[in-house]
């Protein structure tokens, strides 16, 4: 599957150096990681990737080997491999897969907060059974879709959140694949059983943010074992959406990183 892709870069950047990808998380889309793509496009050509079910990609059931295709396959259309691939949440999990799955196409890979293992998505689980099953009235304004999603979203970020997945008007509908998600969504809590043996020998860094328990200590034996090679950086201020709750830090470790791996 060709997934919709963003793609920015210098117009006289260095393009011996490998493109930097952006993958989003759960619910997320390209356009999340905007404020990082365009800093670092001012040298690097970089393309950020709406994936399956989300934004204006293809819907369809999903998985990680499923997402890592996706993206392997979008990647080699525009000729952008082997490539330095970011992913957040769920995207991490794809870019974990990517580079275990087809090691010669990822030249280097940075993980923010998530592990290579079962877990990181139990409330978006019930979240996305719930709004799967709430019917769509025939209007509906911004206003009007606050109080909508208010019914079984609490917290107004992820109603926020929510809400860029929504076509508003007349006859409303989402834009997202919300019933293949919900149907997916424990292959995404999950994690694919991995043959003994396949790791990834590339430069990788985990990202974690301090308030959040993402990745823990239990988890740090797997990432050895399939990324031997990585290092974790924890932001001490940030939970989950380390990028946005914590962003000049965030920023600091992208751009070292690409400097250094």
């Amino acid at each position: 599957m060709l997934l919709n892709t963003i793609e920015l870069g210098p117009e006289n950047g260095d393009l011996s150096l490998p493109p930097v990808v952006f993958l989003h998380g759960l619910f997320g889309r390209a356009r999340n990681f905007g404020f990082f793509q365009r800093r670092i496009a001012a040298t690097r050509r970089t393309l950020a990737l709406d994936l399956r079910n989300h934004g204006q990609s293809p819907h369809g059931p999903m998985d990680y080997p499923v997402l890592a295709a996706d993206v392997c396959e979008t990647l080699a259309t525009h000729g952008a491999l082997p490539a330095t691939v970011v992913g957040h949440s769920m995207g991490g999990k794809t870019a974990m897969m990517l580079a275990l799955s087809f090691p010669a196409d990822v030249h280097s890979l940075m993980v923010v907060d998530i592990a290579p293992g079962e877990g990181g998505f139990s409330q978006s689980h019930q979240l996305a059974r719930n709004l799967a099953a709430l019917p769509l009235p025939d209007f509906l304004d911004r206003a009007g879709a606050e109080a909508w999603l208010g019914q079984v979203i609490a917290e107004k970020p992820v109603r926020d959140l929510m809400l860029m997945n929504l076509e508003l008007g007349e006859k409303p509908h989402w834009t997202i694949g919300l019933k293949d998600m919900a149907a997916s969504m424990p292959a995404i809590i999950g994690w694919p059983d991995v043959l003994p043996g396949v790791h990834y020998d590339g430069p990788t860094l985990f990202v974690a943010g301090g308030r959040s328990h993402y990745i823990q200590p239990d988890n740090y034996p797997a990432m050895r074992r399939l990324f031997p090679h990585y290092r974790l950086e924890v932001i001490p201020d940030a939970g989950h959406w380390v990028h946005a709750q914590a962003p000049q830090a965030f920023l600091n470790a992208l751009e070292y990183f690409l400097r250094v791996a």
